[in-house]
């Protein structure tokens, strides 16, 4: 079948977020469910960039939300993993289904728990995504957001999301580990106390601005938290709240400044920099993000916590060199994390360095040889090598 060159146009106004022009495309019998060498439709492409208002006008033209591109990935997928909430949201009214996976095996409230973003996972187990589902790596969302989290005050608020849902901290990962095993290996003290007392409670002020964030009360919740602020402008946690809320209200400058804030109180205490680096991610100022990210890194040369997710973002903004560099950095430090070696291997082939991205999996089949994640992902880079037509 021919295509006519108006289909293309469709896939990059709805990348780009012209309405009018996805309308008048439409109107003119252009196919809805065109997709790109990769698989992409021009819905995959609005959610991608995070064009709201085109995803909801698509979804009402019959797009499909569960149609999953040749990575894998479907449209409500791709909003969990990038936390886009109210996208992912929306796609539930259009009978996206929850329970689908990405390549890794994973739902949509992995990835979100993953990257801390926690207004995506209370929509994820709104919406019914299983709470305890396992993902290749044997990683259920608890795993994700203790092994690849911080155990700050973000982390701490997914975790008390999914253990309010029924995570069940005991499920064992492929290594024979649980999620409160890792959190006992990585000191993370506050979700330990989550764990040993099977509470989900906090102090009652955190309980209450808990509460007004998930109930999406962010005015009541910033006049509780300046009224504390009346008495003692000193803890980091409070800055922490007004910077959160201030997020989901879209008011991403303001919450830097509280971030900024809480810094001023600790310089040690290095989440508020995460916070902030998301904030310009969202302001769309990726340079500003990547500087904040490498002001973390250079605070904190032993953690592996912001190079990995500067490793993320990269990922996300297409700079996949830079991104394998960044994952040597981390494998320098844990040369045994499969997982690694994985998101290096993805890199790599974006870059279609085939050679260097077989022998990762190489390395990361030796560490998990019964994995079949990785054997597909090395056949999968064996046959593009041989299209390719290259040694390497």
């Amino acid at each position: 079948m021919t295509i006519d060159f108006s289909d293309k146009r469709l896939l990059s106004a709805s990348a780009s977020g012209d309405v009018e022009q996805v309308r008048m495309l439409l109107e003119k019998k252009v196919s809805i469910q065109y997709k790109d060498e990769f698989e992409q439709t021009a819905l995959m492409r609005s959610v991608l960039s995070n064009h709201f208002a085109i995803t909801e006008f698509l979804l009402k033209e019959g797009s499909n939300p569960n149609h999953k591109d040749s990575t894998g990935l479907s449209p409500f997928i791709a909003a969990g993993a990038n936390g886009f909430s109210a996208t992912l949201k929306l796609m539930t009214r259009f009978g996206a289904d929850v329970t689908g996976v990405n390549r890794f095996g994973g739902t949509a409230l992995l990835p979100s728990s993953e990257k801390g973003y926690a207004k995506t996972v209370q929509y994820c187990l709104e919406a019914g995504v299983p709470v305890n589902h396992v993902n290749k790596l044997g990683w259920t969302a608890l795993h994700e957001a203790v092994i690849l989290g911080d155990g700050g005050h973000l982390y701490t608020l997914v975790v008390r999301l999914l253990l309010e849902a029924g995570a069940d901290f005991q499920v064992k990962d492929r290594q024979g580990l649980n999620a409160y095993d890792h959190a006992y290996q990585l000191k993370q003290t506050t979700i330990i106390e989550l764990f040993e007392g099977n509470s989900i409670e906090g102090s009652s002020g955190e309980v209450n601005l808990s509460s007004f964030y998930k109930k999406e009360n962010y005015d009541e919740g910033l006049e509780m938290v300046e009224k504390a602020f009346s008495t003692d402008k000193n803890n980091g946690e409070r800055y922490f709240w007004k910077g959160l809320m201030l997020q989901e209200t879209k008011a991403y400058s303001s919450a830097i400044t509280a971030y900024r804030k809480a810094i001023e109180l600790d310089d040690e205490d290095s989440q508020f920099y995460f916070y902030i680096a998301n904030c310009y991610r969202l302001l769309e100022q990726p340079e500003e993000a990547l500087n904040v990210f490498d002001k973390a890194i250079t605070k904190n040369p032993a953690a592996s916590f912001f190079l990995y997710h500067k490793s993320n973002y990269l990922r996300e903004l297409g700079r996949h060199q830079e991104a394998v560099c960044v994952m040597n950095r981390l494998l320098e430090k844990s040369p045994a994390r499969p997982d690694y070696l994985f998101h290096k291997a993805n890199s790599l082939r974006a870059i279609a360095s085939h050679s260097e991205a077989i022998q990762a999996m190489d390395l990361a089949i030796a560490l998990d040889a019964d994995n079949k994640l990785f054997t597909e992902h090395k056949n999968r880079s064996i046959e593009l090598l041989n299209k390719s037509g290259k040694k390497g």
